[in-house]
C-alpha cells in the first residue's frame, strides 16, 4: 500500500465495517431503516407537541425541542448513507462526501453534547433557586444558550477537519483507503493516514478532552447540587417530583457520554474494532432513538400533550 493525494485532492474511502458481517445486508437494511424512521418520527412528534401546546412552553421543552431537531440532524448524517451503501453494496464515498460527513456528524454531535450540560443548568435552577428561574432560564436565555453551543460546536469541527486536510492516506493498489468503519469518523480517518498525525492526535486529547470535559463538569457539579438540594426538601413527594423531572436527563447523559469516551478517549493500546463499532452504533443510532421515547415516556406533561393531540384538541401556541 502507498500513500494516496491528501484529502483535499481525489482518493476515495471504502467502509467495510459491514462488508465481512455475518448477519446478511438486507437484514442490517431493515433494521437500521426502521431505526432512521422510528427516530425522524419520534422525534418530529416530540418537537410538534413542544411547538403546538402552551403547557410546555417552558425552558426545559424550549431545550428538548432543540435536542431533538439536533438528534434528528444526527441521525440523517449518518443512516441514509449507511442505507445506501447496504442497498448498493458499494462501500465507496468520495473524499468531498467523506469529509462533509465527518464535519456535520461532528457539528451535530457536539452541540448534542453542549445542549445536554445546558439541560442539567436548567435542571439546577429550576431545583436549587426556584424563586429566579424563570427570570434567568426565560427565552431569550434558552434561545442564546443554544446558538452559543452551535458556534461552539461549528468552530471545533472546522479546527479538527482543517487539521486533516493535509494529511496522505494509506490507499491500495486502486488508489482506495480502507475504513473499518461504518461512516468517516475522526477515529478511522487517522488509522488510515500515513503522515505524522500528532498534531491530530493532540488537537483531539486537550481541545477535544476540553470540549468533553468541560460538559461533563458542569453536569456532575448541577447533579452534586441538585442532589443535595433533594436531600434537604421536608417532604417525600417533594424529592420524588424533584428526581423524577431528573431522571430522564441522567439516563441519557450516562448513555451518550460514556459511549463517546469509550470511542475517542480510550488509549490506543485499548482500542477495539468491535467494540467501537459497537459503542458508535449505540451514540449515533440509538441515542437519538432513545431520547424522545425517554422524555416522552417518563414525562407527564409530554404524554398528556400527545393524548390531546390524539384526541384533536385545539391548543393555543
Amino acid at each position: 500500500m502507498g500513500c494516496a493525494p491528501n484529502a483535499s485532492h481525489s482518493p476515495v474511502f471504502l467502509l467495510l465495517m459491514f462488508s465481512g458481517a455475518e448477519v446478511p445486508p438486507i437484514v442490517l437494511f431493515v433494521l437500521f431503516l426502521a431505526i432512521y424512521l422510528t427516530t425522524m418520527m419520534g422525534n418530529v412528534t416530540l418537537v410538534l407537541l413542544i411547538s403546538r401546546d402552551s403547557r410546555l412552553h417552558s425552558p426545559m421543552y424550549y431545550l428538548l425541542r432543540g435536542l431533538s431537531v439536533i438528534d434528528m440532524g444526527l441521525s440523517t448524517v449518518i443512516l441514509p448513507q449507511l442505507l445506501a451503501h447496504l442497498v448498493t453494496h458499494d462501500p465507496a464515498i468520495p473524499v468531498a462526501r467523506c469529509l462533509a460527513q465527518l464535519f456535520f456528524f461532528y457539528v451535530f454531535g457536539v452541540t448534542d453534547t453542549l445542549v445536554i450540560s445546558v439541560m442539567a443548568l436548567d435542571r439546577y435552577m429550576a431545583i436549587c433557586d426556584p424563586l429566579h428561574y424563570h427570570s434567568v432560564m426565560n427565552r431569550q436565555c434558552c434561545a442564546r444558550l443554544l446558538a452559543f453551543c452551535w458556534v461552539v460546536s461549528v468552530v471545533h469541527t472546522m479546527l479538527h477537519v482543517g487539521l486533516l486536510l493535509p494529511l496522505s492516506w494509506a490507499a491500495d493498489a486502486e488508489g482506495n483507503v480502507r475504513l473499518l468503519h461504518f461512516f468517516c469518523d475522526h477515529r478511522p480517518l487517522l488509522q488510515a493516514s500515513c503522515s505524522d498525525i500528532h498534531p491530530n492526535e493532540l488537537a483531539i486529547f486537550l481541545e477535544g478532552g476540553f470540549l468533553m470535559m468541560g460538559p461533563c463538569a458542569l453536569i456532575v457539579l448541577s447533579y452534586i447540587r441538585i442532589g443535595a438540594t433533594i436531600l434537604r426538601l421536608p417532604s417525600a413527594a417533594g424529592r420524588h417530583r424533584a428526581v423524577s423531572t431528573c431522571g430522564s436527563h441522567l439516563t441519557m447523559v450516562g448513555f451518550f457520554y460514556g459511549t463517546i469516551i469509550w470511542v475517542y478517549f480510550q488509549p490506543p493500546s485499548q482500542n477495539s474494532q468491535d467494540q467501537d463499532m459497537v459503542a458508535a452504533v449505540m451514540y449515533t443510532s440509538i441515542t437519538p432513538l432513545a431520547n424522545p421515547f425517554v422524555y416522552s415516556l417518563r414525562n407527564k406533561d409530554v404524554k398528556s400533550a400527545f393524548h390531546r393531540l390524539l384526541r384533536g384538541e385545539r391548543v393555543a401556541s
